[in-house]
């Protein structure tokens, strides 16, 4: 059996500190080739996830890495030791990168031909997965795999000219390898919750040995909320152990956490928790907020504790009637959270523009689009959406909190059984809730002008209060800062609201030194 790698660095944009070896205010080109080299060497990630979705990406990255750092890399094989996985573009979701998927496909023979060279003979496929971005049909997966074995790989059998019998293949050398494996990442609730389908589909026809499957975090909590995420992320785990089972195929489950709780909550001070949560979970993202936000020596230290104890977990496997239930409990929770954001999508849109971008991205197709009678909301990336949220000082994981007031006993129970951090994860966020912003929403004529009228807020601040207070009732969580650190975090967003009140240029310094505080932008 292959090394299953624990940890799988990733290019996603939420750090505030760029690290010290990038000179512009975003990583691209060479910085993100000499990253990955970082992340193996120096915090000792054991996989590195090279991004072809919505960004220009670099094909030689191999090629790069060898030439660059051969002596590590002679001793730390890509493809045995430590891992190289493309995320390609889903050619189902339509738009102007679908091709991109040939062009990462074409490269993956490419790079075992300079792996070759660079051994001198035989050499493991330094590149063999392939991760699909909103996988929901196992059809999606299979095309990918077909794509590959008939389009490229298949072309070396393929005649020249007719004046001479030779090959494709017998030109420029076979194509290798013969076959990639699929990692379907899977995004929205619908997919999630019929996890089994998919994994069901795609086995019919491949038959592996394993199946890696990840699960997406951040996409879910932007669409449905914090808790509806969660509890996504848990019925996938059900049905993929479930799945496992009944069809004999290992599986290895991915998960893809970021820095603050509403995307995963992977932090320094949480790792036992987080460690709790996801028990049972092979893989998890170690994304830019935890590489560049904290010091080295403590990335470095989480990262190695990820590496020896994230194996350890065992999934906690739901009953089909506690499967219903929590579908159930997901649809009833929301609905309240979205209304919530589509009432905030305006403001949150316009301070979105100002959030710092720390990586070059072209595009990026969003699942939240909801229909609505008043249309459909628009919303930014799960980061900027985040980065905006802690930015006016209402964090996005007590939205929609007074639904929980309509959930019967036996749910409350199940969910929190479920749920084990769920506390510590709103108490994390409470900590930064500006009550003074709200005030001013709310009572200081000149915000209630420029803000509040601007961007239709009049309706929705009255819910919120609503969540807020069903958060401090019910769960005795203190709302507000109760250190220095948030009270100062407090003073600054309370900058920000005024920046934007009076259209002031200070506002992104503002957003970049509350991020700071907070070790992360989103």
């Amino acid at each position: 059996m292959r090394k299953i790698p624990a940890t799988m660095s990733t290019q996603h944009p939420d750090d505030v500190n760029l690290p010290v070896w990038v000179k512009e205010e975003t990583i691209e080109g060479d910085d993100e080739v000499h990253e990955a080299y970082y992340v193996y060497r120096e915090l000792g990630c054991e996989e590195q996830m090279w991004d072809w979705e919505g960004k220009d990406v670099d094909p030689n990255i191999v090629r790069k890495l060898l030439s660059q750092y051969t002596d590590f890399f002679k001793e730390e094989i890509i493809g045995q030791d430590i891992f190289l996985t493309y995320r390609v573009p889903n050619p189902s979701i339509k738009g102007a990168e679908r091709k991109v998927l040939i062009e990462a496909l074409e490269s993956i023979p490419r790079c075992f031909d300079i792996t070759q060279t660079f051994f001198g003979g035989k050499a493991v496929p330094p590149i063999f997965e392939v991760i699909l971005p909103m996988t929901t049909t196992s059809i999606e997966l299979l095309r990918v795999l077909s794509c590959y074995q008939k389009i490229i790989v298949g072309k070396e059998d393929m005649p020249l000219h007719d004046i001479e019998d030779i090959t494709i293949g017998g030109w420029i050398g076979e194509f290798e390898p013969k076959k990639i494996e699929m990692i379907p990442l899977v995004e929205n609730k619908e997919s999630l919750s019929h996890i089994d389908r998919i994994l069901k589909g795609y086995i019919k026809y491949v038959r592996p040995n394993y199946l890696r499957v990840f699960l997406a975090r951040s996409d879910p909590a932007l669409n449905y909320g914090l808790f509806p995420a969660v509890l996504l992320n848990k019925l996938a785990l059900s049905k993929i152990s479930r799945t496992s089972k009944e069809t004999g195929v290992q599986m290895f489950p991915i998960v893809g956490t970021g820095s603050l709780p509403f995307r995963g909550h992977l932090m320094p001070d949480n790792i036992e928790g987080y460690l709790n949560e996801y028990a049972g979970v092979t893989t998890v993202t170690v994304q830019s907020a935890l590489k560049y936000d904290f010091s080295e020596e403590v990335a470095r230290s989480i990262v190695d504790k990820l590496n020896r104890d994230l194996k350890h977990g065992k999934i906690s496997e739901m009953t089909q009637d506690q499967e219903k239930s929590i579908e159930r409990i997901i649809d009833s929770l929301k609905d309240q959270y979205q209304s919530r954001v589509e009432s905030l999508s305006h403001i949150i849109n316009y301070v979105a523009k100002f959030i710092p971008r720390r990586r070059a991205r072209k595009l990026h197709i969003g699942l939240f689009g909801y229909g609505r009678e008043v249309g459909k909301v628009s919303l930014p990336r799960a980061i900027s959406f985040t980065a905006s949220m802690y930015s006016l000082g209402i964090p996005p994981e007590l939205l929609g909190a007074s639904a929980f007031l309509n959930l019967k006993e036996k749910d409350w129970n199940l969910l929190t059984e479920v749920y084990k951090n769920w506390k510590e994860d709103l108490r994390f966020s409470a900590g930064f809730l500006c009550w003074s912003n709200l005030n001013y929403l709310m009572g200081e004529k000149e915000v209630i002008e420029n803000v509040t009228n601007t961007f239709h807020l009049g309706y929705v601040l009255p819910e919120i209060l609503k969540d807020l207070e069903a958060i401090e009732e019910n769960f005795n969580i203190r709302l507000g800062p109760r250190d220095l650190d948030r009270r100062k975090h407090e003073n600054i967003v309370n900058n920000i609201l005024i920046a934007i009140a009076r259209n002031s240029p200070e506002m992104k310094r503002y957003i970049e030194e509350a991020a700071k505080i907070r070790h992360s932008l989103g």
